[in-house]
Parts: structure tokens; C-alpha cells; sequence
């Protein structure tokens, strides 16, 4: 079946890395990755959560900077018009706001709380990525058709090069989690493989003697 959007000229474009990468992990919190809370046990999302430890480790070896949140509020008024119930009791200092505990040993350099789907929506994640003179960032996290999918857009409209990490972000549903990374490559972002970062971040650490 032929694609109309090719046909019209979508998706045929790379973007490629720039010179210097940052690492974006979103909502690897215990409210999306553990089973005992109602919004996780996805096995995509368990996936990509074992997925990116390797990646963060690789970027914090190279002295890159790795930037992760969770969606948490102060209290229920906080939150805006969500249609999921249980995003409501995503209250900070509880465990459903605490990064996942394998998230949170590979070390990332901050940690933000985010109110709204994109780790970029006012929170300081762009000024720390742009201090730091990062022009590309590779993102993992869940969920691929909900933050993960803002946070793309986001990054994109800041003007970073943004590559997802294919295995490195999970969501509920297969068809949910293909076609929103199948969308987001025709407009925003290079769909990778957690690898293909890697080895991107190990040449960079070679070239300016990080490695």
C-alpha cells in the first residue's frame, strides 16, 4: 500500500546528530513502571525501562548530561484537566512520583517534576540542555503516544535534534506505540535504536578524549 504522506514529501529528510548529545528520560516513575499502581505494568514500558539504563550509563561515562522527570503535582488542584483518574493521585513524595529504582541508580544529572506531558513544559529541562551546548537530544521514556510523543514535539519546536530511542520508550498498546513513532518520524524526529546512541556517545567520547 503506497504512503500518502511520502508521496507528498514527509519523512524524507534525516536529521542526523549534531555535536553534542543529552540524554531525556521521561516518566521512568514507579506510577508507570510498577505493577502494584494502576497506570503500569506495561511489558513495553519494562523493556524500555532496562533498555535505557545502558544508554544513561554510556552518556554519564562520557560526561554528557542526562536529564529525567516524573509527572507529580503538590496536590490534586495542581493537575490540570487530565481524562486519566489516576494521573490525580500522582502526588509529590509519594512512591507513585519516585524515578524507578533501576532508573535511579544509573545516577541522572537532575531531576525534574513536571505538571503537563512534556518534560520541556515549564520546567528548566531546555536552559540546563542549552548550558550545557546540546544540540541533540536522544529521549527514551513512556509513554510513546502520550509524554513521550509532547516531549518530541517540544524538543523539536526548541530547535534540538531529536532522535527517540526506539527501545528505549514503551507504551500500553503495540498499534498506540508504532504509529505515534511512525508519525513522529514523518515530521520531528530519527527513530534509533538504544545502539545506535550508544555508539554515537562512544564516538563523541573517543573524539574529545571522554573515553
Amino acid at each position: 500500500m503506497s504512503d500518502i504522506y511520502a508521496a507528498r514529501g514527509y519523512g524524507t529528510r534525516p536529521i542526523g546528530f549534531g555535536t553534542r548529545i543529552g540524554v531525556v528520560v521521561v516518566d521512568f516513575q514507579r506510577g508507570f513502571t510498577d505493577p502494584a499502581f494502576p497506570m503500569a505494568g506495561a511489558p513495553m514500558v519494562e523493556a524500555a525501562v532496562e533498555a535505557t539504563v545502558p544508554l544513561m550509563q554510556a552518556a554519564k561515562r562520557a560526561g554528557l548530561p542526562v536529564i529525567a522527570c516524573v509527572n507529580g503535582y503538590d496536590s490534586p488542584r495542581a493537575a490540570p484537566h487530565w481524562k486519566a483518574a489516576p494521573v490525580f493521585d500522582l502526588l509529590a513524595g509519594t512512591p507513585a512520583v519516585e524515578l524507578d529504582p533501576r532508573i535511579a541508580a544509573a545516577a541522572p544529572d537532575v531531576v525534574l517534576m513536571k505538571s503537563a506531558p512534556s518534560i520541556f513544559f515549564a520546567t528548566p529541562a531546555a536552559a540546563i540542555l542549552t548550558k550545557e551546548r546540546v544540540d541533540t537530544v536522544v529521549i527514551a521514556g513512556c509513554i510513546t503516544s502520550g509524554c513521550v510523543r509532547a516531549s518530541v514535539i517540544d524538543a523539536f519546536s526548541l530547535g534540538f535534534r531529536v532522535m527517540v530511542a526506539r527501545d528505549c520508550v514503551g507504551d500500553h498498546d503495540l498499534a498506540a506505540h508504532e504509529q505515534n513513532l511512525k508519525d513522529v518520524a514523518r515530521r520531528y524526529a530519527d527513530i534509533i535504536h538504544a545502539a545506535t546512541a550508544i555508539g554515537e556517545i562512544e564516538r563523541w567520547a573517543r573524539a574529545n578524549d571522554k573515553g
